[in-house]
């Protein structure tokens, strides 16, 4: 791995070349696998070598072809960097109580599904991506991994200026010059320059800048990133509480850990993960409390088109809990959207981008309702609502490759197929072939049998 001389000189000022020494030793190691569990849809439990950070992560010995386990699909566990899963400390050790919160620079999932999992039950989150395609990625994630609160957004920063004091948390995992990710990824080495680090500084403040309003005063800034430098990570959170007006807040470590504290100051309570002394790849944390107390906004309740009874009748036995979901039309669909949170998830569709909220339980085509994907995914799902199908392992790598499989002993209808009693999605079984309802974006595109 050759590195830029420039990065070399300043990352040595910065650490000090014993620890300088022992992160060049790091990054000749090979990087570390690590997923986290849903709880929410599977038992697994980490039974070894568990991230100690991270209550549902552990670290895997090889990295195995995640794309052949349909409980990968079915979204029993995502694939995280284990530093990144110290979000989860933020919320155990600072949020009692249901919250609104927004993770802003989202994609492709992993602090989302870290806090759809680690968040007080009752509280909504807001993930939002600027950028079309991995916004489609983020959305997918999110369906896969079932809560019913989630919304997902495509836009940028300054969009969610009408939001005034509307969020309780807001993390902002910002975009960075990516040094933590050296040993990952060699395109990151080779795009490193000073200037690109001066250019990420300048942005990342603007970013605060302009979601800081949709902060309510009490609430709680969780500043990320994945590099080293001081100007991206201390000098920004120093900006952050002397500029737009916050506290930094500490969090309780376990020195077994090996994370390392601030580099510049040594009472700025900030976390770094670096290669060689911590189990995963370069990561930087900070909480900041904003200065002040303010109720989060409530919004206006926008008028929505009212589904006739025979309409809801129809899909609210697909639910668990139905009596806990309004259930509104949105074009083609038909969408349940938590009771609790209805009102400020529809305030947040008039103004912004939405690509998902709630649960999209099914398509209204030609007079005929159709379930949905969403609702397959979804932990909210009432399996006994539909006829089940367990496949075997050929069948569900079949099916998310979107094949089109035969089930001639299977009844008639919209089935459930489950792998190991997890569910995958719906088929329209019509007696000599089942027809394949996985979304056509999602499907698997190698052939499942060479994986």
């Amino acid at each position: 791995m050759k590195i830029n001389a420039d990065f070399i000189e300043r990352t040595t000022a910065l650490f000090g070349k014993e620890r300088f020494d022992g992160f060049m030793q790091g990054l000749e190691s090979a990087p570390v696998v690590s997923i986290r569990y849903n709880e929410a849809k599977t038992d697994m439990r980490p039974a070894e070598n568990p991230v100690p950070w991270a209550s549902l992560g552990c670290y895997l010995p090889t990295r195995p072809v995640f794309t052949a386990d349909p409980h990968f699909h079915a979204g029993c566990y995502y694939v995280q960097e284990a530093s990144s899963m110290f979000l989860e400390q933020v919320v155990r050790q600072y949020v009692t109580s249901p919250v609104r919160a927004l993770d802003l620079c989202a994609a492709p999932g992993g602090k989302t599904t870290n806090l759809l999992s680690a968040l007080p039950q009752g509280s909504m989150l807001v993930s939002n991506e600027p950028v079309p395609l991995r916004a489609q990625i983020l959305a997918e994630n999110v369906v896969k991994w079932g809560r019913t609160t989630s919304v997902v957004t495509r836009n940028e920063p300054a969009d969610f200026s009408s939001f005034r004091n509307f969020f309780d948390i807001i993390v902002v995992d910002a975009p960075c010059s990516g040094e933590g990710m050296f040993r990952k990824d060699s395109f990151a080495v080779e795009q490193w320059s000073v200037s690109n680090v001066m250019q990420c500084a300048k942005r990342q403040r603007d970013i605060l800048s302009q979601i800081w309003s949709s902060l309510r005063p009490g609430g709680l800034l969780v500043y990320s990133t994945c590099t080293f430098n001081r100007e991206e990570n201390e000098d920004c959170v120093e900006w952050v509480a002397n500029e737009l007006g916050a506290t930094p807040l500490p969090l309780e470590i376990d020195p077994a850990w090996g994370i390392t504290g601030s580099l510049t100051n040594a009472e700025l309570p900030v976390y770094r993960f670096i290669p060689g002394f911590t189990a995963g790849e370069g990561f930087f944390l900070a909480v900041l409390r904003k200065d002040g107390e303010s109720d989060v906004m409530q919004p206006r309740v926008p008028r929505v088109q009212k589904l006739a009874a025979k309409t809801v009748s129809s899909v609210e036995g697909w639910l668990q809990n139905p009596s806990d979901f309004d259930f509104v039309q949105q074009g083609e669909q038909i969408v349940a959207l938590p009771k609790q949170h209805s009102a400020a998830m529809l305030a947040l569709q008039q103004k912004l981008r939405v690509l998902h909220l709630g649960i999209v339980v099914a398509l209204v085509k030609n007079n005929k309702i159709l379930p949905h994907h969403s609702l397959s995914m979804s932990v909210e799902l009432d399996r006994t609502a539909f006829p089940t199908v367990d496949v075997t392992r050929e069948q569900a790598l079949s099916y998310l490759h979107r094949e089109t499989l035969s089930l001639p002993s299977a009844p008639v209808g919209f089935l459930l197929l489950q792998y190991e009693g997890t569910p995958l999605g719906f088929v329209k079984n019509i007696g000599n072939r089942a027809n394949n309802l996985y979304p056509a974006e999602w499907r698997i595109r190698k052939d499942p049998m060479e994986l």
